[in-house]
Protein backbone atom coordinates (compact mmCIF):
# COMPACT_ATOMS: atom_id res chain seq x y z
CA UNK A 1 0.00 0.00 0.00
CA UNK A 2 2.89 2.42 -0.52
CA UNK A 3 4.35 4.74 -3.06
CA UNK A 4 8.04 4.28 -3.65
CA UNK A 5 8.63 7.99 -3.49
CA UNK A 6 6.67 8.43 -0.29
CA UNK A 7 7.10 5.47 1.95
CA UNK A 8 9.89 3.13 0.93
CA UNK A 9 12.27 5.08 -1.30
CA UNK A 10 15.08 2.51 -1.24
CA UNK A 11 12.79 -0.12 -2.75
CA UNK A 12 13.24 1.65 -6.06
CA UNK A 13 15.79 -0.37 -8.08
CA UNK A 14 19.28 0.65 -7.03
CA UNK A 15 21.48 -0.41 -9.93
CA UNK A 16 25.18 0.10 -10.58
CA UNK A 17 25.77 1.74 -13.98
CA UNK A 18 27.69 -0.44 -16.40
CA UNK A 19 30.01 0.70 -19.12
CA UNK A 20 28.35 -1.77 -21.43
CA UNK A 21 25.49 -0.80 -23.66
CA UNK A 22 23.34 -2.78 -26.04
CA UNK A 23 21.66 -1.63 -29.21
CA UNK A 24 17.97 -2.59 -29.56
CA UNK A 25 15.59 -1.20 -32.17
CA UNK A 26 18.07 1.54 -33.14
CA UNK A 27 18.29 2.78 -29.56
CA UNK A 28 21.09 2.49 -27.05
CA UNK A 29 20.09 0.97 -23.71
CA UNK A 30 22.29 1.43 -20.65
CA UNK A 31 22.70 -1.79 -18.66
CA UNK A 32 22.54 -2.11 -14.88
CA UNK A 33 24.08 -5.39 -13.69
CA UNK A 34 23.34 -7.41 -10.58
CA UNK A 35 25.21 -10.69 -10.36
CA UNK A 36 24.18 -14.07 -8.97
CA UNK A 37 23.49 -17.54 -10.31
CA UNK A 38 21.11 -20.35 -9.40
CA UNK A 39 20.07 -22.33 -12.44
CA UNK A 40 22.31 -25.16 -13.60
CA UNK A 41 21.35 -24.05 -17.10
CA UNK A 42 21.54 -20.25 -17.03
CA UNK A 43 18.36 -18.51 -18.05
CA UNK A 44 18.74 -16.17 -21.01
CA UNK A 45 15.38 -14.39 -21.20
CA UNK A 46 14.27 -12.83 -24.44
CA UNK A 47 14.98 -9.08 -24.23
CA UNK A 48 12.05 -6.68 -24.08
CA UNK A 49 13.31 -5.39 -27.43
CA UNK A 50 11.46 -8.33 -29.02
CA UNK A 51 8.24 -6.58 -28.06
CA UNK A 52 9.49 -3.09 -28.84
CA UNK A 53 10.42 -4.03 -32.41
CA UNK A 54 6.81 -4.95 -33.15
CA UNK A 55 5.68 -1.54 -31.98
CA UNK A 56 7.51 0.17 -34.83
CA UNK A 57 5.78 -2.04 -37.40
CA UNK A 58 2.33 -1.56 -38.88
CA UNK A 59 0.24 -4.45 -37.60
CA UNK A 60 -2.81 -5.61 -39.58
CA UNK A 61 -6.20 -4.57 -38.22
CA UNK A 62 -8.18 -7.69 -37.35
CA UNK A 63 -11.76 -8.04 -36.22
CA UNK A 64 -11.86 -9.23 -32.62
CA UNK A 65 -12.78 -12.93 -32.80
CA UNK A 66 -15.18 -14.73 -30.48
CA UNK A 67 -18.84 -14.55 -29.67
CA UNK A 68 -21.06 -14.02 -26.65
CA UNK A 69 -23.87 -16.39 -27.59
CA UNK A 70 -27.54 -15.93 -26.86
CA UNK A 71 -28.57 -13.76 -23.89
CA UNK A 72 -28.57 -15.75 -20.64
CA UNK A 73 -27.64 -19.01 -22.41
CA UNK A 74 -24.21 -17.83 -23.58
CA UNK A 75 -23.10 -16.32 -20.24
CA UNK A 76 -24.28 -19.37 -18.26
CA UNK A 77 -22.53 -21.75 -20.67
CA UNK A 78 -19.29 -19.77 -20.38
CA UNK A 79 -19.66 -19.70 -16.59
CA UNK A 80 -20.01 -23.48 -16.41
CA UNK A 81 -16.95 -23.90 -18.64
CA UNK A 82 -14.94 -21.40 -16.57
CA UNK A 83 -15.71 -22.94 -13.19
CA UNK A 84 -16.31 -26.64 -13.89
CA UNK A 85 -16.18 -28.08 -17.41
CA UNK A 86 -12.75 -26.68 -18.29
CA UNK A 87 -11.43 -24.67 -15.37
CA UNK A 88 -10.05 -21.16 -15.55
CA UNK A 89 -6.76 -21.72 -17.40
CA UNK A 90 -8.19 -24.13 -19.95
CA UNK A 91 -11.16 -21.79 -20.51
CA UNK A 92 -8.79 -19.10 -21.81
CA UNK A 93 -6.26 -21.42 -23.45
CA UNK A 94 -8.85 -23.33 -25.50
CA UNK A 95 -10.46 -20.16 -26.82
CA UNK A 96 -7.13 -18.57 -27.66
CA UNK A 97 -6.19 -21.68 -29.66
CA UNK A 98 -9.60 -21.82 -31.33
CA UNK A 99 -9.44 -18.21 -32.48
CA UNK A 100 -5.66 -18.19 -33.05
CA UNK A 101 -5.56 -14.96 -31.08
CA UNK A 102 -4.62 -13.72 -27.61
CA UNK A 103 -7.40 -11.13 -27.93
CA UNK A 104 -10.99 -12.37 -28.24
CA UNK A 105 -14.54 -11.94 -26.98
CA UNK A 106 -16.09 -14.02 -24.17
CA UNK A 107 -18.44 -13.80 -21.21
CA UNK A 108 -16.90 -13.54 -17.74
CA UNK A 109 -18.55 -14.85 -14.56
CA UNK A 110 -20.70 -14.37 -12.65
CA UNK A 111 -23.24 -13.42 -15.34
CA UNK A 112 -26.97 -13.90 -14.60
CA UNK A 113 -28.41 -12.87 -12.24
CA UNK A 114 -25.64 -10.91 -10.54
CA UNK A 115 -23.91 -9.12 -13.46
CA UNK A 116 -26.14 -7.41 -15.99
CA UNK A 117 -23.47 -7.36 -18.71
CA UNK A 118 -20.84 -10.14 -18.62
CA UNK A 119 -19.43 -9.37 -22.09
CA UNK A 120 -15.70 -8.63 -22.22
CA UNK A 121 -12.76 -8.45 -24.61
CA UNK A 122 -10.14 -10.84 -23.22
CA UNK A 123 -6.43 -9.85 -23.26
CA UNK A 124 -3.97 -12.69 -22.70
CA UNK A 125 -0.57 -11.43 -23.89
CA UNK A 126 1.99 -9.15 -22.32
CA UNK A 127 1.71 -6.53 -25.04
CA UNK A 128 -2.05 -5.89 -25.00
CA UNK A 129 -2.54 -6.35 -21.24
CA UNK A 130 -0.92 -3.04 -20.09
CA UNK A 131 -3.65 -1.00 -21.78
CA UNK A 132 -5.59 -1.75 -18.58
CA UNK A 133 -3.18 0.57 -16.72
CA UNK A 134 -3.73 3.52 -19.06
CA UNK A 135 -6.36 5.67 -17.36
CA UNK A 136 -6.51 7.96 -20.41
CA UNK A 137 -8.01 5.04 -22.32
CA UNK A 138 -9.87 2.98 -19.71
CA UNK A 139 -12.14 3.80 -16.80
CA UNK A 140 -11.76 1.86 -13.54
CA UNK A 141 -14.98 2.92 -11.82
CA UNK A 142 -16.64 0.05 -9.90
CA UNK A 143 -14.57 -2.60 -11.74
CA UNK A 144 -12.30 -3.90 -8.96
CA UNK A 145 -14.10 -7.26 -8.80
CA UNK A 146 -15.02 -7.34 -12.48
CA UNK A 147 -18.39 -7.27 -14.21
CA UNK A 148 -20.20 -6.93 -10.88
CA UNK A 149 -19.68 -4.81 -7.78
CA UNK A 150 -20.38 -6.10 -4.25
CA UNK A 151 -22.99 -4.24 -2.21
CA UNK A 152 -21.73 -1.15 -0.39
CA UNK A 153 -23.66 -2.52 2.60
CA UNK A 154 -20.52 -4.61 3.10
CA UNK A 155 -18.36 -1.49 3.42
CA UNK A 156 -20.41 0.85 5.56
CA UNK A 157 -22.34 2.31 2.64
CA UNK A 158 -19.23 3.74 0.96
CA UNK A 159 -17.49 2.93 -2.31
CA UNK A 160 -13.93 2.00 -1.41
CA UNK A 161 -10.77 3.37 -3.01
CA UNK A 162 -10.36 0.22 -5.10
CA UNK A 163 -13.66 1.00 -6.85
CA UNK A 164 -12.92 4.67 -7.54
CA UNK A 165 -11.63 5.95 -10.87
CA UNK A 166 -8.73 8.45 -10.65
CA UNK A 167 -11.00 11.06 -12.22
CA UNK A 168 -13.21 11.03 -9.10
CA UNK A 169 -12.25 13.71 -6.52
CA UNK A 170 -12.18 11.34 -3.56
CA UNK A 171 -9.72 8.99 -5.25
CA UNK A 172 -6.76 11.31 -4.79
CA UNK A 173 -7.70 12.22 -1.22
CA UNK A 174 -8.09 8.64 -0.04
CA UNK A 175 -5.01 7.34 -1.84
CA UNK A 176 -2.99 10.20 -0.32
CA UNK A 177 -4.31 9.15 3.09
CA UNK A 178 -3.00 5.61 2.51
CA UNK A 179 0.37 7.09 1.55
CA UNK A 180 0.30 9.13 4.77
CA UNK A 181 -0.34 6.01 6.83
CA UNK A 182 2.51 4.12 5.21
CA UNK A 183 4.99 6.95 5.51
CA UNK A 184 4.16 7.54 9.16
CA UNK A 185 4.65 3.86 10.07
CA UNK A 186 7.42 2.73 7.72
CA UNK A 187 10.02 2.36 10.49
CA UNK A 188 7.85 -0.26 12.21
CA UNK A 189 7.55 -2.66 9.26
CA UNK A 190 10.77 -4.66 9.65
CA UNK A 191 10.74 -5.11 13.45
CA UNK A 192 7.04 -5.98 13.57
CA UNK A 193 7.39 -8.44 10.70
CA UNK A 194 10.28 -10.13 12.47
CA UNK A 195 8.32 -10.33 15.71
CA UNK A 196 5.11 -11.66 14.14
CA UNK A 197 6.80 -14.20 11.88
CA UNK A 198 9.17 -15.42 14.58
CA UNK A 199 5.99 -16.41 16.40
CA UNK A 200 4.76 -18.12 13.22
CA UNK A 201 7.96 -20.16 12.91
CA UNK A 202 7.75 -21.16 16.56
CA UNK A 203 4.17 -22.33 15.99
CA UNK A 204 5.22 -24.38 12.97
CA UNK A 205 8.07 -25.97 14.90
CA UNK A 206 5.91 -26.91 17.88
CA UNK A 207 3.20 -28.42 15.66
CA UNK A 208 5.80 -30.33 13.67
CA UNK A 209 7.21 -31.76 16.88
CA UNK A 210 3.74 -32.77 18.09
CA UNK A 211 2.03 -33.89 14.85
CA UNK A 212 4.74 -34.28 12.24
CA UNK A 213 3.19 -31.58 10.06
CA UNK A 214 1.82 -28.05 10.33
CA UNK A 215 -0.55 -25.95 8.22
CA UNK A 216 1.26 -22.86 7.00
CA UNK A 217 -1.98 -21.16 5.97
CA UNK A 218 -3.55 -21.13 9.42
CA UNK A 219 -0.39 -19.84 11.11
CA UNK A 220 0.14 -17.29 8.32
CA UNK A 221 -3.36 -15.86 8.73
CA UNK A 222 -2.71 -15.02 12.40
CA UNK A 223 0.82 -13.74 11.73
CA UNK A 224 -0.25 -11.56 8.80
CA UNK A 225 -3.08 -9.83 10.65
CA UNK A 226 -0.94 -9.39 13.75
CA UNK A 227 1.89 -7.91 11.67
CA UNK A 228 -0.35 -5.47 9.79
CA UNK A 229 -2.09 -4.34 12.98
CA UNK A 230 1.15 -3.81 14.86
CA UNK A 231 3.13 -2.29 11.99
CA UNK A 232 0.48 0.07 10.61
CA UNK A 233 -1.55 0.92 13.73
CA UNK A 234 0.67 0.10 16.70
CA UNK A 235 -1.97 -2.23 18.16
CA UNK A 236 -1.76 -5.91 19.01
CA UNK A 237 -5.22 -7.33 18.23
CA UNK A 238 -4.80 -10.01 20.90
CA UNK A 239 -4.83 -7.22 23.51
CA UNK A 240 -8.18 -5.83 22.32
CA UNK A 241 -11.79 -7.02 22.26
CA UNK A 242 -11.09 -8.48 18.82
CA UNK A 243 -8.68 -11.04 20.26
CA UNK A 244 -7.61 -13.69 17.77
CA UNK A 245 -10.85 -13.51 15.79
CA UNK A 246 -9.63 -11.04 13.15
CA UNK A 247 -8.56 -13.47 10.37
CA UNK A 248 -11.76 -15.51 10.62
CA UNK A 249 -13.96 -12.42 10.49
CA UNK A 250 -12.03 -11.07 7.50
CA UNK A 251 -12.30 -14.29 5.53
CA UNK A 252 -16.04 -14.47 6.06
CA UNK A 253 -16.49 -10.81 5.08
CA UNK A 254 -14.33 -11.21 1.95
CA UNK A 255 -16.27 -14.34 0.97
CA UNK A 256 -19.49 -12.34 0.90
CA UNK A 257 -17.85 -9.93 -1.56
CA UNK A 258 -16.18 -12.28 -4.04
CA UNK A 259 -18.13 -15.54 -3.72
CA UNK A 260 -19.70 -15.02 -7.19
CA UNK A 261 -16.27 -15.59 -8.77
CA UNK A 262 -15.06 -18.44 -6.52
CA UNK A 263 -15.34 -22.22 -6.49
CA UNK A 264 -15.65 -23.43 -2.92
CA UNK A 265 -15.80 -27.17 -3.52
CA UNK A 266 -19.51 -27.49 -2.84
CA UNK A 267 -21.75 -29.57 -5.13
CA UNK A 268 -22.04 -27.79 -8.47
CA UNK A 269 -25.79 -27.23 -8.36
CA UNK A 270 -25.48 -25.73 -4.88
CA UNK A 271 -22.67 -23.34 -5.84
CA UNK A 272 -24.49 -22.30 -8.99
CA UNK A 273 -27.66 -21.50 -7.09
CA UNK A 274 -26.28 -20.09 -3.85
CA UNK A 275 -23.19 -18.07 -4.81
CA UNK A 276 -22.98 -17.78 -8.61
CA UNK A 277 -26.57 -16.75 -9.37
CA UNK A 278 -27.49 -14.66 -6.34
CA UNK A 279 -25.63 -12.49 -3.85
CA UNK A 280 -25.13 -13.59 -0.28
CA UNK A 281 -27.09 -11.15 1.95
CA UNK A 282 -24.80 -8.60 3.67
CA UNK A 283 -26.77 -8.60 6.93
CA UNK A 284 -25.34 -12.05 7.71
CA UNK A 285 -21.90 -10.51 8.30
CA UNK A 286 -22.97 -7.11 9.63
CA UNK A 287 -22.03 -7.84 13.24
CA UNK A 288 -18.69 -9.37 12.19
CA UNK A 289 -17.86 -6.32 10.12
CA UNK A 290 -18.81 -4.02 13.00
CA UNK A 291 -16.26 -5.74 15.23
CA UNK A 292 -13.55 -5.13 12.64
CA UNK A 293 -14.66 -1.53 12.17
CA UNK A 294 -14.51 -0.80 15.90
CA UNK A 295 -11.00 -2.26 16.08
CA UNK A 296 -9.74 -0.03 13.28
CA UNK A 297 -11.56 3.05 14.54
CA UNK A 298 -9.98 2.69 17.98
CA UNK A 299 -6.52 1.95 16.55
CA UNK A 300 -6.14 4.59 13.82
CA UNK A 301 -6.71 7.89 15.58
CA UNK A 302 -3.77 9.79 14.06
CA UNK A 303 -4.77 8.70 10.54
CA UNK A 304 -8.40 9.70 11.10
CA UNK A 305 -7.20 13.10 12.32
CA UNK A 306 -5.30 13.50 9.04
CA UNK A 307 -8.38 12.41 7.10
CA UNK A 308 -10.48 15.17 8.67
CA UNK A 309 -7.74 17.67 7.90
CA UNK A 310 -7.90 16.84 4.16
CA UNK A 311 -11.70 16.72 3.99
CA UNK A 312 -12.57 13.05 4.48
CA UNK A 313 -14.96 12.08 7.25
CA UNK A 314 -13.54 9.86 10.00
CA UNK A 315 -16.16 7.25 9.19
CA UNK A 316 -15.35 7.03 5.47
CA UNK A 317 -11.63 7.03 6.22
CA UNK A 318 -11.99 4.19 8.71
CA UNK A 319 -13.94 2.02 6.26
CA UNK A 320 -11.19 2.60 3.69
CA UNK A 321 -8.42 1.76 6.16
CA UNK A 322 -10.22 -1.44 7.05
CA UNK A 323 -10.64 -2.37 3.39
CA UNK A 324 -7.05 -1.54 2.46
CA UNK A 325 -5.67 -3.51 5.41
CA UNK A 326 -8.02 -6.49 5.42
CA UNK A 327 -9.08 -7.01 1.81
CA UNK A 328 -6.02 -5.68 -0.04
CA UNK A 329 -3.08 -6.34 2.30
CA UNK A 330 -4.21 -9.30 4.42
CA UNK A 331 -5.91 -10.85 1.40
CA UNK A 332 -2.72 -10.43 -0.62
CA UNK A 333 -0.57 -12.05 2.05
CA UNK A 334 -3.04 -14.92 2.38
CA UNK A 335 -2.66 -15.71 -1.33
CA UNK A 336 0.94 -14.68 -2.04
CA UNK A 337 2.82 -16.18 0.91
CA UNK A 338 1.63 -19.80 0.48
CA UNK A 339 2.27 -19.54 -3.27
CA UNK A 340 5.80 -18.28 -2.64
CA UNK A 341 6.45 -21.07 -0.15
CA UNK A 342 5.14 -23.59 -2.70
CA UNK A 343 7.39 -22.31 -5.49
CA UNK A 344 10.51 -22.05 -3.33
CA UNK A 345 9.84 -25.37 -1.63
CA UNK A 346 9.47 -27.21 -4.92
CA UNK A 347 12.67 -25.62 -6.28
CA UNK A 348 14.69 -27.79 -3.90
CA UNK A 349 17.73 -27.79 -1.64
CA UNK A 350 20.13 -26.21 -4.13
CA UNK A 351 18.13 -22.98 -4.24
CA UNK A 352 17.55 -23.09 -0.48
CA UNK A 353 21.28 -23.33 0.18
CA UNK A 354 22.12 -20.47 -2.16
CA UNK A 355 19.43 -18.24 -0.64
CA UNK A 356 20.59 -19.04 2.89
CA UNK A 357 24.20 -18.26 2.02
CA UNK A 358 23.37 -15.00 0.24
CA UNK A 359 20.99 -13.78 2.93
CA UNK A 360 23.20 -14.62 5.89
CA UNK A 361 26.27 -13.09 4.25
CA UNK A 362 24.46 -9.82 3.51
CA UNK A 363 22.99 -9.60 7.01
CA UNK A 364 26.38 -10.29 8.59
CA UNK A 365 28.03 -7.57 6.50
CA UNK A 366 25.37 -5.11 7.72
CA UNK A 367 26.08 -5.56 11.40
CA UNK A 368 23.87 -8.60 11.83
CA UNK A 369 20.69 -6.62 11.20
CA UNK A 370 18.05 -6.95 8.50
CA UNK A 371 17.74 -3.55 6.86
CA UNK A 372 16.52 -2.31 3.52
CA UNK A 373 20.17 -1.68 2.57
CA UNK A 374 21.03 -5.27 3.46
CA UNK A 375 18.18 -6.62 1.34
CA UNK A 376 19.43 -4.61 -1.64
CA UNK A 377 22.58 -6.76 -1.43
CA UNK A 378 20.56 -9.96 -2.01
CA UNK A 379 20.03 -10.15 -5.80
CA UNK A 380 18.94 -13.77 -5.83
CA UNK A 381 16.41 -13.23 -3.04
CA UNK A 382 14.97 -10.21 -4.85
CA UNK A 383 14.71 -12.16 -8.10
CA UNK A 384 12.92 -15.03 -6.34
CA UNK A 385 10.31 -12.59 -5.04
CA UNK A 386 9.78 -10.99 -8.46
CA UNK A 387 9.57 -14.39 -10.11
CA UNK A 388 6.94 -15.48 -7.59
CA UNK A 389 4.93 -12.34 -8.35
CA UNK A 390 5.33 -12.97 -12.08
CA UNK A 391 4.36 -16.62 -12.23
CA UNK A 392 1.49 -16.49 -9.72
CA UNK A 393 0.32 -12.88 -9.33
CA UNK A 394 -1.90 -12.46 -6.24
CA UNK A 395 -4.55 -10.61 -8.28
CA UNK A 396 -5.14 -12.57 -11.47
CA UNK A 397 -8.02 -10.60 -13.00
CA UNK A 398 -7.95 -6.98 -14.20
CA UNK A 399 -10.71 -4.92 -15.82
CA UNK A 400 -11.14 -1.59 -17.55
CA UNK A 401 -13.93 0.02 -19.59
CA UNK A 402 -12.97 1.86 -22.78
CA UNK A 403 -13.37 5.65 -22.38
CA UNK A 404 -13.16 6.17 -26.14
CA UNK A 405 -12.54 4.34 -29.39
CA UNK A 406 -8.94 3.18 -29.71
CA UNK A 407 -6.74 0.41 -31.13
CA UNK A 408 -5.01 -2.22 -29.01
CA UNK A 409 -2.16 -4.39 -30.24
CA UNK A 410 -1.12 -7.95 -29.51
CA UNK A 411 2.19 -9.24 -30.85
CA UNK A 412 0.55 -10.25 -34.14
CA UNK A 413 -2.40 -7.96 -34.85
CA UNK A 414 -4.23 -4.76 -33.98
CA UNK A 415 -7.86 -4.60 -32.85
CA UNK A 416 -10.39 -1.79 -32.76
CA UNK A 417 -12.10 -1.23 -29.40
CA UNK A 418 -15.25 0.87 -29.12
CA UNK A 419 -16.15 3.25 -26.31
CA UNK A 420 -17.98 1.49 -23.48
CA UNK A 421 -16.60 -1.99 -24.21
CA UNK A 422 -15.22 -3.89 -21.22
CA UNK A 423 -11.62 -5.08 -21.39
CA UNK A 424 -10.47 -7.98 -19.25
CA UNK A 425 -6.93 -9.21 -18.71
CA UNK A 426 -5.94 -12.59 -17.30
CA UNK A 427 -2.60 -11.76 -15.76
CA UNK A 428 -1.13 -15.27 -15.26
CA UNK A 429 -1.10 -15.65 -19.06
CA UNK A 430 0.15 -12.11 -19.75
CA UNK A 431 3.09 -12.53 -17.38
CA UNK A 432 3.92 -15.94 -18.80
CA UNK A 433 4.01 -14.63 -22.37
CA UNK A 434 6.56 -16.78 -24.26
CA UNK A 435 7.31 -13.90 -26.62
CA UNK A 436 8.62 -11.93 -23.63
CA UNK A 437 9.92 -14.58 -21.22
CA UNK A 438 12.02 -17.59 -22.12
CA UNK A 439 10.92 -20.74 -20.23
CA UNK A 440 7.85 -18.68 -19.41
CA UNK A 441 5.94 -21.48 -17.67
CA UNK A 442 8.85 -22.37 -15.38
CA UNK A 443 9.80 -20.93 -12.02
CA UNK A 444 13.31 -19.63 -12.78
CA UNK A 445 14.71 -18.24 -9.50
CA UNK A 446 17.42 -16.07 -11.08
CA UNK A 447 15.29 -14.78 -13.96
CA UNK A 448 15.58 -11.14 -12.83
CA UNK A 449 19.29 -11.23 -11.97
CA UNK A 450 21.80 -9.62 -14.31
CA UNK A 451 21.53 -7.16 -17.14
CA UNK A 452 18.78 -8.81 -19.19
CA UNK A 453 16.87 -9.84 -16.08
CA UNK A 454 16.67 -6.30 -14.76
CA UNK A 455 15.21 -5.08 -18.04
CA UNK A 456 12.45 -7.68 -17.80
CA UNK A 457 11.09 -6.17 -14.60
CA UNK A 458 8.81 -3.86 -16.57
CA UNK A 459 6.86 -6.96 -17.61
CA UNK A 460 6.06 -7.88 -13.99
CA UNK A 461 2.51 -6.52 -13.69
CA UNK A 462 1.01 -7.84 -10.44
CA UNK A 463 0.46 -4.34 -8.95
CA UNK A 464 -1.92 -3.09 -11.66
CA UNK A 465 1.10 -1.40 -13.19
CA UNK A 466 4.65 -2.08 -14.34
CA UNK A 467 7.14 -3.08 -11.63
CA UNK A 468 9.42 -0.28 -12.82
CA UNK A 469 6.74 2.35 -12.14
CA UNK A 470 5.35 3.82 -8.93
CA UNK A 471 1.82 4.37 -7.60
CA UNK A 472 0.50 7.94 -7.65
CA UNK A 473 -2.81 9.61 -6.87
CA UNK A 474 -3.39 9.80 -10.63
CA UNK A 475 -3.13 6.08 -11.43
CA UNK A 476 -4.64 2.82 -10.21
CA UNK A 477 -1.39 1.09 -9.34
CA UNK A 478 -1.55 -0.60 -5.95
CA UNK A 479 -0.89 2.01 -3.28
CA UNK A 480 1.00 -0.64 -1.29
CA UNK A 481 3.14 -1.92 -4.18
CA UNK A 482 6.44 -1.42 -2.40
CA UNK A 483 5.11 -2.62 0.95
CA UNK A 484 4.07 -5.90 -0.69
CA UNK A 485 7.52 -6.32 -2.24
CA UNK A 486 9.14 -5.46 1.07
CA UNK A 487 7.25 -7.92 3.25
CA UNK A 488 7.60 -10.63 0.57
CA UNK A 489 11.36 -10.12 0.72
CA UNK A 490 11.21 -10.22 4.51
CA UNK A 491 9.44 -13.59 4.44
CA UNK A 492 12.24 -15.12 2.36
CA UNK A 493 14.93 -13.44 4.45
CA UNK A 494 13.52 -14.54 7.80
CA UNK A 495 12.84 -18.04 6.50
CA UNK A 496 16.43 -18.63 5.41
CA UNK A 497 18.03 -16.85 8.34
CA UNK A 498 16.37 -19.47 10.50
CA UNK A 499 16.39 -22.59 8.30
CA UNK A 500 18.74 -24.25 5.82
CA UNK A 501 15.89 -25.96 4.02
CA UNK A 502 12.28 -27.10 4.35
CA UNK A 503 9.85 -29.60 2.86
CA UNK A 504 6.16 -29.19 2.12
CA UNK A 505 3.03 -30.87 0.83
CA UNK A 506 0.81 -28.77 -1.43
CA UNK A 507 -2.94 -28.93 -1.91
CA UNK A 508 -5.46 -26.44 -3.27
CA UNK A 509 -7.86 -23.96 -1.75
CA UNK A 510 -10.40 -21.48 -3.08
CA UNK A 511 -7.74 -18.74 -3.04
CA UNK A 512 -4.61 -20.62 -4.11
CA UNK A 513 -2.17 -23.09 -2.59
CA UNK A 514 -2.80 -24.93 0.67
CA UNK A 515 0.69 -25.57 2.07
CA UNK A 516 1.50 -28.05 4.81
CA UNK A 517 5.03 -27.91 6.23
CA UNK A 518 6.46 -31.38 6.81
CA UNK A 519 10.09 -30.58 7.64
CA UNK A 520 12.19 -27.63 8.80
CA UNK A 521 15.99 -27.94 8.91
CA UNK A 522 17.43 -25.40 11.34
CA UNK A 523 20.35 -23.21 10.24
CA UNK A 524 23.68 -25.02 10.44
CA UNK A 525 26.10 -22.42 9.08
Amino acid sequence: MASASLAFPSLQPQFRPSRKSYKHSDRRVVSFPIYASVSEKPSVPVPPATVEQHESQKLPIRKIPGKYGLPFVGPVADRLDYFYNQGRDEFFKSRSQKYQSTVFRANMPPGPFIASNPRVIVLLDGKSFPVLFDVTKVEKKDLFTGTFMPSTDLTGGYRMLSYLDPSEPHHGKIKSLIFFLLKSRRDHVIPEFQSSYTELFETLESELAAKGKSSFGEANDQAAFKFLSRALYGTNPADTKLGLDGPGLIQKWVLFQISPILVLGLPRFMEELVIHSFRLPPFLVKSDYQRLYEFFYESSGHVLDEAERVGISREEACHNLLFATCFNSFGGMKILFPNMLKLIGRAGVKLHTQLAREIRTAVKSNGGKVTMAAMEQMPLMKSVVYESLRIEPPVALQYGKAKRDFVIESHDAAFEVKVGEMLFGYQPFATKDPKIFERAEEFVPDRFVGEEGERLLKHVLWSNGHETESPTVGNKQCAGKDLVVMFSRLLVVELFRRYDSFEIDVGTSALGAAVTVTSLKRASF
